[in-house]
């Protein structure tokens, strides 16, 4: 049976969500407004991909664009509606449900209110457990398809005229660039929604169960939060199955915006010998300790918490600010299809330049 979502379970999401946000993921104030509007506008329920039809419909809601607060966005409960209604009018038939292309301080929500407003549900299912920089991590593995796809947009700053509405129809590798183009034509954070496909691939190439392991994480951040910061922090590693692998206080800051919507650089936390560089491409992709050599490297989840343990995204750290770096490795975690294909790493490999898919793809088909 479903699971009817309240009030409670809005901060639930935000919080678990921010963990496996990986220092990007969205805002918990944008989380919490989706929350609240999706429950305004209806009955939000949390089903298995097994309480669905096989050839039912499902689709990725998802927001795109670079979160780490260095562009004037503006993305409304509006536009993901918009968005879902665009891409529902698209393929000629009801949408049954909505997934997430991943975990994230808002993006663990981004399917309640179009789910909402459609009288469609939200499934229990992500394109990555977290975080990601590109669309095509998180989905599923339709990245280098040649099969056409739909993908929708919706957004931007209506004070600086950059509203956007797009449709756009191929396969998921040309035209996800082309929202990303949108994204930051529309000043850097666009609502969408793509990748209709029926329910058993969902069941077949998504990371299933994963919004429930947020909200589990959230309730279990919620219920250490009275014993104070230390007790947090065991409960997140506890819960995630994850240790600390840094602590100390930020060295260097080299992080900046490109015109592809992303936040690029590294972060070093420490110094001397104990020092560790975080590299960023929106969130957190790699690991390395002061000799180069590699601790920790996307799938794997890899968040920074400040020592009151809140997940703190790139945007929010500053020079001279304590954190802990949380480290879960992707071999207990679900994987999703998309973060199996070697396709979807060389875009990244170029712009970061350093080497991900080898310790990704380690291990695996």
């Amino acid at each position: 049976m479903g699971r009817i979502l309240t009030e409670r379970d809005i901060e639930a999401a935000v919080k678990g969500g921010s963990v496996y946000a990986a220092g990007g993921g969205g805002w918990a104030d944008h989380g919490r407004m989706l929350g609240r509007a999706a429950l305004a506008a209806g009955t939000v329920e949390l089903v298995s991909v097994d309480e669905l039809d096989p050839d039912a419909i499902v689709a990725t809601a998802a927001a795109i664009g670079a979160p780490a607060g260095t562009t004037k966005w503006e993305m409304r409960p509006e536009d993901y509606v918009k968005a879902a209604r665009l891409l529902q009018e698209a393929v000629g038939q009801p949408l049954a449900g909505f997934m997430v292309g991943q975990n994230g301080r808002s993006s663990t929500l981004n399917g309640w209110l179009p789910a909402a407003s459609l009288g469609a549900r939200v499934v229990d299912a992500v394109g990555d457990i977290r975080a990601h920089p590109t669309g095509d991590m998180g989905s599923i593995g339709l990245a280098g398809s040649p099969e056409e796809t739909i993908q929708t947009a919706v957004g931007g700053n209506r004070a600086e005229n950059r509203y956007i509405e797009l449709v756009v129809r191929g396969a998921t590798a040309k035209v996800s660039p082309i929202l990303r183009t949108a994204s930051d034509m529309s000043g850097g954070f666009i609502a969408s929604a793509r990748a209709p496909v029926k329910a058993s691939y969902v069941k077949e190439n998504a990371a299933l169960g994963g919004i429930s392991l947020a909200l589990a994480l959230g309730e279990a951040i919620i219920a250490a939060e009275p014993q104070g910061g230390a007790a947090v922090v065991d409960a997140i590693c506890r819960k995630t199955g994850g240790s600390i692998v840094a602590s100390g206080e930020i060295t260097a800051f080299d992080v900046r915006y490109t015109n592809e919507a992303f936040d690029i650089g590294t972060v070093r936390v420490g110094s001397g010998a104990s020092a560790r560089i975080l590299h960023v491409m929106n969130e957190y992709m790699a690991v390395d300790d002061a000799d180069g050599h590699r601790l920790a490297t996307f799938p794997d989840v890899v968040t920074s918490l400040s020592p009151e343990g809140e997940p703190l995204s790139v945007g929010q750290l500053r020079v001279g600010m304590p954190v802990l770096v949380l480290h879960v490795p992707k071999s207990i975690i679900p994987l999703g299809a998309g973060v199996l294909d070697p396709s979807v790493y060389p875009p990244v490999e170029k712009a970061m330049g350093i080497a991900i898919a080898r310790y990704a793809l380690e291990g695996r088909r």
